[in-house]
């Protein structure tokens, strides 16, 4: 089965996307699947890569970038995706040659694919974007449709359904962010009002805690805003739960999906950043977290119940905040494609439930074939 692994992309999590990407290569399975390597560069760039991505650290995506930055995609052989139903799912063009041979001509070939395994995290990968192309193409993939896709990118409109299902959330307010540069004190005041400090900023579509802040006063406030706002037009705050523990669970499946054991995160710093998550080595993780049989019940209940609430398919990580003085339970976000590394939570999860990242990837490509195998038998027209 040939799997067309996606990774890269143009969003603040294009590094994160290369050490997903090389822990799926690295365990694919080669006496099933033949996996191609499409890769997709800052600017949006698509080109078949000459190797796989190889790191898996924090320290070795960096120097992955570095590389990937001297040896832009231009130069190799871009790929297009046939944005209609086609044996030949992506158009392979190799420029290199034009001018050696063939007149001058590129030479373009077509590959067909039997799924699409999208590793991209963030914006125009995570948020349906991508989701559409496939869909236009018609051609299975892994992972969340479009609305799941879009609904858990975008935190303002997950919480909205997520409030509408009943799901306890935190307390929030959404900024936009015209409305935040028009009338800053305004705002301000506002939200000191009605959720009170500390408070978390976030931009409304970005994972990985990019553009995330902890304000604690006014001024932290104004540049947790303004920093939030420089990556999206929507910002999210929300109230801290106090004393939070960072509860995490994964989802696995398509019309029945089950939830694997609960992990904690500790981490480094007063809270779960970017730095603390792929920078330093400070945090801890401890699976299964150490919960009340009750309350381990009540969090794979909502992960369940979140991933239905937003229509998702294949797989999801939840995460979730418990006040330690009450024990409540607050869910905070859905990630359709969670980091996806041998030691990121969403595999450690499912390995701690008895499902190993080799059996997990099976399990994916299998339910993209099924969901892929429902969609068409569904009617496209009247006549």
């Amino acid at each position: 089965m040939r799997v067309g692994v996606l990774y890269g992309g143009r969003s603040g999590e294009h590094e994160v996307s290369l050490a997903s990407a090389a822990a799926v290569f690295a365990n694919l399975d080669r006496a099933r699947y033949e996996p191609i390597a499409i890769r997709i560069d800052k600017e949006g760039r698509w080109a078949i890569a000459d190797r796989p991505p190889t790191a898996m650290s924090a320290a070795d995506v960096i120097e992955q970038a570095r590389l990937e930055a001297a040896r832009p995609v231009r130069s190799g052989r871009e790929v297009h995706l046939v944005a209609r139903p086609s044996e030949e799912t992506i158009l392979s063009i190799d420029r290199r040659t034009a001018d050696a041979r063939d007149g001058g001509q590129a030479v373009v070939t077509g590959l067909n694919l039997d799924v699409i395994f999208p590793v991209l995290h963030g914006p125009y990968g995570e948020d349906g974007t991508i989701q559409g192309l496939l869909e236009l193409a018609n051609v299975p993939y892994v992972g969340a449709g479009v609305l799941a896709s879009s609904v858990g990118m975008d935190k303002a409109l997950m919480k909205l359904v997520f409030s509408a299902r009943a799901l306890p959330v935190c307390p929030y307010r959404v900024v936009p962010r015209h409305e935040w540069t028009a009338d800053r004190a305004a705002i301000a005041a506002d939200l000191e009002r009605s959720l009170r400090y500390p408070m978390f900023v976030k931009p409304a579509n970005l994972g990985s805690s990019v553009g995330i802040s902890k304000a604690k006063d006014l001024a932290s406030l104004e540049g947790a805003m303004d920093l939030a706002g420089s990556y999206d037009r929507k910002i999210v705050v929300e109230a801290a739960v106090a004393e939070a523990r960072e509860i995490e669970c994964a989802v696995l499946g398509n019309d029945e999906p089950v939830a694997s054991v609960a992990g904690e995160v500790v981490p480094s710093r007063e809270f779960y950043d970017y730095e603390a998550k792929y920078i330093d080595d400070g945090s801890k993780v401890y699976i299964p977290a150490d919960l009340p049989a009750a309350a381990l019940a009540e969090v794979q209940q909502l992960s369940i119940a979140a991933f239905k609430a937003i229509d998702c398919a294949g797989m999801a990580r939840v995460d979730f905040l418990l006040e330690r003085s009450t024990g409540a339970i607050y869910v905070n976000e859905v990630n359709t494609i969670p980091g996806f590394t041998t030691i990121s939570m969403y595999s450690k999860l499912w390995a701690a439930s008895g499902l190993d990242y080799p059996a997990l990837l099976d399990k994916l490509i299998a339910l993209a074939l099924e969901r892929h195998a429902e969609k068409q038998q569904l009617r496209t027209s009247v006549l």
